[in-house]
């Protein structure tokens, strides 16, 4: 499925319109990755990998300054080395992140460890 969220087009399996899918609906998973293999946004890896129809390509280090992370709060698009290094809180608009979403960053991005 997609929806428009914050006028970008965002796909995944039941979304809702703060990027939240079937897989990750907390409060706090408010992001959707851009995904370097197509340049598609969707709701979190396993979106992908049940409606893209490719692998994924996770975006590597020299690509980090790409905008490749929605803010579900506030519509944003981050970078990857903003997303990387915002400690779990959009620099937009103070919305928080699932911190734990560091635990799956080796799905999307060539690594975790960033530092500003």
């Amino acid at each position: 499925m997609q929806l428009t969220i914050f006028g970008i087009p965002v796909r995944g399996v039941e979304l809702d319109q703060r990027t939240g899918c079937a897989h990750y609906r907390g409060e706090l998973d408010i992001v959707a990755v851009k995904f370097s293999c197509c340049g598609v946004y969707y709701a979190c890896f396993y979106c992908h990998a049940q409606e893209a129809g490719h692998p994924a390509r996770i975006w590597p280090r020299a690509e980090f300054d790409e905008k490749a992370v929605l803010c579900g709060a506030c519509g944003s698009e981050l970078s990857v080395f903003q997303y990387l290094t915002c400690g779990a809180v959009c620099p937009q608009c103070a919305a928080q992140f699932n911190p734990r979403c560091n635990l799956h960053y080796h799905l999307y991005f060539e690594t975790a460890a960033v530092t500003g």
